[in-house]
């Protein structure tokens, strides 16, 4: 595994432990999370701190009727849910997310392609492959921007990212990210609100590639 030099910041990872994570946002976290052990040893500190902060709260008796039920969904549920390995470059989350399969790559233009995993109003989350050595178009943010790289690599303002890597662009970041040379750059990308291009070709294409 390459070394992972960029990581989940702690609020992010905090989130995530306590539930308060959309499901874009926490498929990132947790791809990486499987990929790193710098954010897997932070991540179990904070569940078990939240675990702690539970155990100190004085708890509400459940009926006996209420807490079979609850119980027998949990099982059925463990039961029934297909359990996903990891494969080739895909953490085993993303293998999830994919149900399994190999993605469904549609076209972008210059190369470009796209597999949307996750799309609505909460936010979107998608895999995307870039040719080596393209530069990707000029653009800030409109909220939250998470790109894992699960292939090859990238470099922008905010340095070089490579396998494992996860860039956090906020609303002050403004970027054209650069795909480096070698393998293609495959990234996990999640956003919460649409991308702001500053150009007007990807301005115009924006909602057809849903961006």
């Amino acid at each position: 595994m390459t070394s992972i030099t960029h990581h989940i910041p702690d609020q992010l990872l905090l989130d995530y432990a306590s539930g308060r994570m959309t499901e874009a946002f926490a498929l990132v976290v947790a791809a990486h999370v499987s990929l790193c052990d710098d954010c897997r040893a932070r991540l179990s500190a904070h569940e078990m701190t939240g675990g702690a902060v539970l155990e100190a709260h004085d708890s509400a008796p459940l009926s006996d009727r209420l807490r079979h039920s609850v119980l027998s969904q949990l099982d059925d549920a463990v039961d029934d849910a297909p359990v996903y390995q990891r494969s080739s470059i895909f953490p085993a989350p993303v293998m999830e997310a994919l149900k399994g399969r190999p993605p469904k790559w549609k076209p972008l233009g210059r190369g470009v392609r796209q597999s949307i995993l996750k799309h609505g109003k909460s936010g979107s989350v998608r895999l995307l492959y870039i040719p080596p050595g393209l530069d990707m178009p000029d653009h800030s943010h409109g909220g939250l921007e998470l790109t894992l790289v699960l292939q090859g690599a990238f470099s922008d303002e905010g340095g070089r990212f490579g396998v494992g890597d996860v860039e956090v662009a906020d609303h002050e970041v403004e970027h054209k990210p650069v795909a480096a040379k070698g393998e293609a750059c495959i990234c996990l990308a999640a956003t919460d609100a649409a991308l702001k291009f500053n150009a007007f070709i990807p301005k115009l294409f924006q909602p057809i590639f849903r961006i």
